[in-house]
């Protein structure tokens, strides 16, 4: 890859005044290899990064939404579940399973933010060039695994500031960090294909909600599904976001995670062999 190449990618400008004629990339994008491809998604994650600095009010949702989140369920639904008075053992139970609620809020953004860059005409800027198609994805996932990095550290904090107690070892802790950031990631394919599926940024949002509504409430995030009813109960045993939470619970409290991990990387793996190669053919064909 040319230093002119690499400087567009760096530089593209998500103000551009219109789609780009979308050619096919020079010499086929089969020939690019391994280390052309991860110089590729380097650029364009410092791109997207720097679109980040530039805009800095897109950091919010990161910022203020787990702060909201601990602070509303603790103590609105905390004393209902737990007893009056017993919010610091909600908070062991609910900020864990905050971690898996997170990656799926962030990954929404993915999907609206391609459909975006579409609007504007950055990506088919981007499809003219001699790169995989596959890299321009995977730059975004990347940068926004690191905002759920953000997003997870400010979870945590006001986790310890409310009495959150890490009853594991810190690997445990990391562990449940770690399998959060891949569920997450797998998650964003979903919302990539919804915002190169969908016409408007809006339509991708509105079918988010429609997913997240039942896979957020219908699990074991905010409550035990013992207290469900059972075709609820049963709903949840099978939702991919109750898996992740009672692993990242375990892990944090110190208890026997059982299948729930392989559970989620199963689920992780499922996720992104279906969606990854559909949401890239889209990008190729998308006009």
């Amino acid at each position: 890859m040319s230093t002119t190449t690499t400087t567009e990618l760096t530089k593209a400008s998500v103000d551009a005044p219109g789609p780009a004629p979308v050619r096919p990339a020079p010499g086929g994008e089969g020939r690019i290899g391994l280390r052309a491809n991860l110089r590729h998604i380097g650029a364009l994650a410092r791109r997207n990064a720097l679109q980040i600095k530039q805009d800095p009010e897109s950091m919010f949702d990161v910022v203020l939404m787990p702060i909201i989140f601990v602070l509303l369920f603790v103590y609105v639904f905390g004393g209902a579940i737990s007893g009056k008075g017993n919010n610091d053992a909600y908070v062991n139970y609910v900020v864990p399973g905050l971690m898996a609620m997170m990656g799926m809020n962030i990954a929404m953004a993915v999907g609206t933010g391609i459909n975006d860059d579409f609007k504007k005409g950055v990506m088919d800027r981007f499809r003219t060039m001699p790169i995989a198609r596959s890299s321009v994805l995977i730059a975004k996932i990347v940068v926004e695994i690191g905002r759920m990095l953000i997003a997870t550290a400010i979870l945590l904090g006001m986790g310890f500031l409310l009495g959150l107690e890490i009853k594991g070892s810190v690997l445990d802790l990391f562990a449940a960090i770690g399998l959060s950031m891949v569920f997450g990631a797998s998650l964003m394919w979903i919302f990539i294909l919804l915002g190169l599926a969908l016409k408007t940024a809006q339509a991708v949002q509105g079918m988010a909600m429609i997913v997240l509504m039942p896979l957020q409430f219908g699990s074991s995030i905010f409550a035990p599904p013992t207290s469900m009813p059972g075709w609820l109960e049963t709903f949840t045993d099978y939702n991919p976001l109750s898996n992740l939470a009672d692993a990242a619970r375990a892990m944090i409290n110190g208890t026997p995670v059982g299948d729930s991990v392989w559970m989620t990387l199963g689920w992780a793996v499922l996720i992104t062999a279906v969606t990854a190669p559909l949401a890239v053919a889209r990008f190729r064909k998308k006009t």
